[in-house]
């Protein structure tokens, strides 16, 4: 069975699949393939934001719920992970109600990684977020 050019060489294809969308050569395109990358794409965004939101709730209860052990790197982390956030929506607005949307879902397992990591009781930490989405993004909110 011969292999396609995506099957070979990934990258190959990437490159004459832009070349062919540039030429307007739409007829000669790997659509199957394209279409499965382009999904990929957006998959990718979504998980991207999902870990990023994910980190940052850790952190935010870690800092809210051991104050005598913030550290430097708990903050730099926070800070990071919403910057990373905001470019990702920044750079594709529709994204803004998806992070609204796993925030729960984000914020549970936060909220199960902050009891392992801690050693503190899972019942310690609320089982409802103590803070907004709006708060947990916002460069100047620190519980």
């Amino acid at each position: 069975m011969d292999k396609t050019l995506y099957d070979r060489d990934f990258y190959q294809w990437l490159t004459e699949t832009a070349y062919l969308l540039a030429e307007g050569r739409l007829s000669e395109l790997d659509v199957t393939n394209l279409v499965d990358e382009i999904e990929s794409m957006g998959k990718s965004q979504k998980r991207a934001i999902e870990s990023y939101l994910s980190v940052l709730l850790l952190h935010l209860l870690k800092w809210n719920y051991q104050p005598d052990r913030r550290s430097g790197s708990w903050k730099s982390s926070i800070r990071n992970s919403r910057r990373a956030i905001q470019k990702r929506v920044q750079e594709s607005p529709s994204l803004k109600p998806y992070c609204e949307s796993v925030f729960l879902e984000c914020y549970d397992l936060a909220r199960e990684n902050a009891a392992d990591e801690t050693g503190l009781p899972i019942d310690l930490f609320p089982e409802s977020p103590p803070f907004t989405i709006e708060q947990a993004l916002s460069e100047k909110f620190l519980p």
